[in-house]
């Protein structure tokens, strides 16, 4: 095999593989060809064709169902639970600064005394 073959396989090998990105950046680059063509041919038309497609994609965010699968299980009375909390004694409890109604809850664990375990959940703040 004489060397520009080999040379060629090598470089071959090693090039690296299109990505996505480059294949979407293509299309914006084309898109926007064609925009400033039609943009240059039609002048106040292609600025009325480029606000109904704005507002076309304005309407079609807008009136996307929202799914409800998706939804949080509403609040629970009391010290908030989960998985990684199981078994951690109760730091403190303080009222959140910024968002009224919700309190902050400090647990510790006893096999990992200089972590804290963070909740933020719906409470009744006691002022005294």
């Amino acid at each position: 095999m004489s060397r520009r073959k080999k040379d060629a396989e090598e470089a071959e090998e090693t090039a690296p593989a299109p990505s996505r990105a480059a294949g979407g950046f293509v299309l914006a680059v084309l898109a926007l060809v064609a925009g400033a063509v039609l943009f240059a041919a039609l002048g106040t038309l292609a600025v009325l064709v480029v606000w109904a497609v704005g507002a076309v994609a304005l309407r079609r965010a807008v009136r996307r169902p929202v799914s409800d699968s998706s939804a949080p299980p509403p609040p629970r009375e009391g010290r908030p639970s989960c998985r990684e909390c199981a078994g951690h004694t109760l730091v403190s409890v303080a009222p959140s600064g910024t968002q009224k109604g919700m309190l902050i809850y400090k647990t510790a664990s006893p096999e990992r005394p200089n972590h804290t375990h963070v909740h933020i959940a719906p409470g009744e703040v006691n002022e005294q």
